[in-house]
């Protein structure tokens, strides 16, 4: 599979890659077996970068990522976790959900600062069972997650002390990039103005219906050679099942207009005979600044089928129809958090 690099760092990522968050049991239960199933799949597909969290079950997906990879050359794949949460064992009655089913008995603490930053780090490489992280994201820094009021004090947090931490993991080699892995725009463009980034894991925002990436994030990355990686070009699900009734945009069911956009899109990818979701894979590697795409799901056929699809001889001329059904993602008040 052919690779692109991650800014300006040298290292090299497979176009499209691995999110392991279905493995940790996201909205339903995955089996070990399962899950090393799917790894495998995603390996004899040809996928060399895995990015896993300690939010996903809770450690349950380094877990059985790190079990996996363990015994593969190093040269061979990247690997990118995340720092900012903080997990803690609770009682068998006390373990939070989150939305994971399953996950390890364990809850959530953020914290982005100097010290929070390395024992996020010293854990997830513990639970991975490995000596090497390639790749470091602030993980949910951002209103989307906290809010306006707590996300001030966490940003204060990050540039206080917690850049200073991934800056020396990455003079000392201890990782070779880093960045912010985040669903939202503006966390990134603050960032991004006070600060050099390597990389930025982008869910959702930089996809065939979502363009809210495009006015200022994509020219910002590549004026300071920052690459993304996309995750989330389904946009939880909809891009890839249609306006069918229950479909997911953004984490929350369908609006009618947002229907009616992917509606027009299914039109549009079937007059040109392919399946909408193989353009929804594709579209976001025709930006230079866009590293990898991000492929999660926890079952191996979901991932030789999205694979096939990655491989279909698109038209390039199929791209610009689609734009008079994209959408920029709303601004959030002050007080808006979503999960």
């Amino acid at each position: 599979m052919r690779t692109r690099t991650i800014g300006r760092t040298g290292l090299a990522v497979t176009e499209f890659s691995f999110g392991t968050a279905a493995l940790g049991g996201l909205y339903r239960a995955c089996p070990r077996d399962v899950a090393m199933a799917t790894l495998q799949a995603a390996w004899d597909e040809g996928l060399r970068y895995f990015d896993t969290a300690p939010w996903y079950g809770f450690g349950l997906a380094e877990r059985v990522t790190g079990d996996f990879l363990r015994d593969k050359p190093k040269s061979d794949y990247v690997l990118s976790s995340k720092v900012g949460r903080i997990m803690f064992p609770v009682p068998d009655d006390k373990v939070p959900s989150y939305g994971y089913v399953d996950p390890l008995p364990f809850d959530v603490r953020y914290d982005y600062s100097y010290d929070g930053i390395m024992r996020s780090v010293e854990l997830s490489h513990a639970r991975l069972g490995l000596n090497r992280i390639d790749m470091l994201y602030v993980h949910d820094i951002g209103v989307y997650t906290h809010g306006a009021e707590r996300n001030a004090f966490h940003v204060r947090q990050f540039f206080d002390s917690g850049l200073k931490a991934l800056q020396e993991l990455k003079s000392s080699g201890a990782v070779k990039a880093f960045g912010l892995g985040v669903n939202e725009i503006p966390v990134c463009l603050d960032v991004l103005r006070e600060t050099d980034l390597d990389c930025i894991l982008l869910a959702g925002r930089y996809t065939l219906l979502d363009r809210s990436a495009v006015a200022e994030l994509l020219p910002l990355c590549a004026a300071k050679g920052t690459s993304l990686v996309v995750g989330g070009v389904f946009n939880s699900g909809i891009l890839a099942t249609g306006p069918v009734e229950g479909a997911h945009f953004d984490y929350m069911p369908a609006t009618a207009d947002i229907a009616g956009k992917v509606g027009a899109m299914m039109e549009i990818a079937k007059s040109h005979g392919v399946p909408l979701a193989a353009p929804a894979l594709q579209f976001p590697l025709e930006h230079p600044a866009v590293a990898s795409v991000l492929i999660g799901t926890a079952k191996p056929e979901s991932l030789h089928r999205n694979m096939a699809l990655a491989r279909l001889d698109l038209s390039k001329d199929i791209y610009p129809a689609f734009e008079p059904h994209t959408l920029v993602a709303p601004e959030l008040g002050q007080d808006a958090i979503r999960q």
